[in-house]
């Protein structure tokens, strides 16, 4: 099935949900302009339908190849690759000091939703290489920086990261992996790593891996973790002791060559120092943090992907009459039974949303680091830091429950592999587990996010959303129960989060056993609360004489959301309150 970037959509969030023309008006885009992000999103949407889209099937059957050692992508990933560093878009975020063009993260979160819809597995690449970037940047030394940054950013180079360990998954402390000092500024690696993305493959001429490992009067834990920048090839061009020894056979991302590394199977793989001994995690938190947004982006671009095809398929497949249809009319198309709008409904809506909150996490960012004064700059940073976790989970569990709805549009069809639905499935699982499963991220959220300026960034989300429900009051009777319902919605968040801050330093596993629904609650609520300004923005507009359908179709979507999803939120705040006891005293019911 084709792809076609939702471009239009994309830019209206961007506007009206992400304050992008508001930033660009006020300076903090100071190099943007209206015209020059219309026209990034038009070619980022071309090079996704025409370049990255073609590759998805070969890439899920086809696969990368392991062949003596090297490893082999699917047909036409390379002069793809190629491509994409020759237009320029590899350097869109990385400093101009170094070849990068120095543009907001915000717009090129849109760009890689859209690369990530034509293909998740393609685009794994660029996004890691982009965290590597950041790494880098913040904590590495100006000699690897001078050595290695420009070719990172324009993606003469890519980058991995390298943290999982047979034994040490989302928890590092057990981690083996060790570096020795060589005297000479440089150390020896020796260790094995699993899961890599894009360990190894035949896209670029060098990878740059990050590895995270002990040195030998390390103290325990992850007290005692650092990070080193570990060539593929050194600097004199010789191979550095760092191979691929086997791919991961995956249930998706086929293409995504996914690696153990060894490292060090002979004398040691030679690696440098980023920042300080024992602050490994300080660093690669830096490219983790990025990679967690891009994960969420990568959720909502397979969520965007699954939808249009199943909304193609909607209106193609024919099956029984609708009611009111006479009885000698040939079949209906399947989009005219109720239950099946209703999934598609939920599907868009679902979709929009999580697009929603990752611009605005993106956004926040910017602030973080463009903001017009340290005032500004730090309610970004506690913005980003709240809503990271949401835009990671929250969207990924979207990509999930939307790829899982599109195959159940599809019927029988979904369930064979031909029609590409399962592929979407398939893809989208492992999103939810990536940089920090989202039960992790639930935690994190939880226990850290929430008690930030002591409650005071939450509780300013939580208001900014009643704020939204206020206006909405305000506005046409269009909106349906769109007011009353996110009232309802506002209130539930603010009870779950009252209780939960109280419950994090009062009884730590009460906040553990509900912090989940917690998350689901949250990313709902202000799920609701982006697409009602949406839905306002467009009335605006169509009161403004406006004739563009899409904005009916957004109050539409918007009232769908408040008086059917929604109404979740009631119940998910009810088990925040009361669910954790029944979670905490169950342990006969998995004593088998």
């Amino acid at each position: 099935m084709t792809f076609n970037a939702p471009v239009k959509d994309i830019a209206f969030a961007m506007n009206h949900v992400a304050g992008l023309k508001k930033a660009i008006d006020n300076g903090t885009y100071a190099e943007l302009s209206d015209d020059m992000v219309e026209t990034i999103l038009e070619e980022a949407g071309k090079f996704a339908n025409e370049m990255v889209a073609p590759l998805n099937r070969d890439g899920d059957t086809v696969g990368a190849k392991l062949i003596d050692g090297q490893v082999k992508t699917a047909p036409g990933w390379k002069d793809t690759y190629n491509a994409w560093t020759e237009a320029g878009w590899a350097t869109l975020t990385g400093s101009p000091e170094y070849g990068g063009q120095g543009l907001p993260h915000l717009l090129a979160s849109a760009c890689y939703e859209m690369w990530s819809s034509a293909s998740m597995a393609w685009c794994l690449g660029p996004i890691l290489t982009g965290g590597g970037v950041e790494a880098l940047t913040y904590h590495g030394s100006q000699e690897l920086k001078d050595r290695y940054l420009e070719k990172l950013i324009t993606g003469e180079w890519m980058a991995t990261m390298n943290l999982t360990e047979p034994e040490a998954g989302s928890d590092l402390a057990p981690m083996k992996t060790r570096a020795t000092p060589k005297g000479d500024g440089t150390y020896l690696i020796k260790g094995q790593k699993i899961f890599i993305s894009y360990g190894d493959h035949d896209l670029t001429d060098n990878i740059i891996h990050l590895v995270l490992a002990r040195l030998p009067d390390a103290p325990a834990g992850t007290r005692g973790i650092s990070l080193f920048l570990v060539p593929k090839f050194l600097p004199d061009g010789t191979r550095n002791d760092a191979h691929p020894t086997s791919l991961e056979h995956k249930m998706g991302i086929h293409g995504s060559p996914t690696a153990v590394m060894e490292f060090g199977a002979g004398e040691g793989a030679v690696g440098w120092l980023i920042g300080e001994e024992n602050r490994g995690l300080a660093c690669m938190f830096t490219m983790m943090n990025n990679a967690r947004l891009n994960v969420g982006i990568e959720g909502v671009g397979i969520a965007e992907r699954a939808y249009q095809q199943a909304l193609a398929y909607a209106k193609e497949r024919r099956q029984a009459r609708a009611v009111g249809t006479p009885k000698d009319a040939p079949m209906s198309a399947i989009i005219e039974h109720p239950d099946v709008k209703r999934m598609l409904l939920t599907m868009k809506a679902l979709t929009q949303v999580s697009r929603g909150i990752c611009y605005m996490t993106s956004a926040a960012l910017d602030e973080q680091h463009l903001g017009a004064d340290d005032a500004a700059k730090k309610a970004g940073a506690n913005r980003a830091a709240l809503l990271t976790p949401i835009a990671k989970a929250f969207s990924t569990d979207v990509g999930n429950e939307v790829s899982s709805l599109g195959v159940q549009v599809h019927g029988g069809a979904g369930f064979i592999e031909e029609t590409g639905a399962a592929q979407h499935m398939r893809d989208a699982r492992i999103a939810a587990i990536y940089e920090g499963t989202n039960g992790i991220q639930a935690i994190d959220l939880v226990t850290r996010k929430l008690p930030l300026e002591n409650g005071e960034v939450v509780f300013a989300q939580i208001a900014a959303i009643r704020a939204t429900a206020k206006a909405v009051a305000k506005a046409g009777s269009e909106h349906g129960e769109t007011a009353a319902r996110l009232r309802d919605a506002a209130e539930s968040l603010d009870q779950a989060t009252s209780f939960l801050l109280k419950a994090v330093s009062a009884d730590l596993n009460t906040a553990l056993a509900v912090a989940t629904p917690y998350l689901r609650l949250f990313g709902l609520v202000l799920g609701g609360s982006i697409l009602a300004e949406m839905a306002m923005a467009s009335a605006a507009a169509l009161a403004s004489g406006e004739t563009d359908p899409a904005h009916k179709g957004r109050i539409a979507l918007s009232r769908f959301y408040a008086e059917n999803l929604l109404l979740e939120a009631a119940s998910l705040s009810a088990l925040v309150l009361n669910g954790a006891s029944s979670v905490m005293n169950a342990e006969e019911a998995l004593a088998d």
